[in-house]
């Protein structure tokens, strides 16, 4: 028989893991993103020159909409707002 506090331990340990692995995905893709957004970025600086500067707004804004943050970030260059 296994005794009550070794069960919750072993459930909390179990619950820790699960939430552990559910953080690294999450930053996994976001990271991800983050690469595939300044990746178009830095190829449409290289090609149409734009001078969009690499800030930390820039870098959010990728690693949450990934290719569509980056279009968003060269949009709004193109119409003026600057981060």
């Amino acid at each position: 028989m296994i005794e009550t506090g070794t069960l919750g331990l072993i459930v909390l340990a179990l619950a820790i893991i699960f939430g552990l692995f559910l953080a690294l995905r999450s930053i996994t893709h976001f990271v991800f993103n983050v690469i595939i957004g300044l990746l178009i970025l830095f190829v449409a600086n290289s090609i149409v020159g734009l001078g969009i500067g690499y800030s930390w707004l820039v870098i959010l804004i990728c690693g949450i909409g990934g290719s569509l943050g980056a279009i968003l970030i060269i949009v709004l260059h193109f119409m003026g707002i600057a981060f």
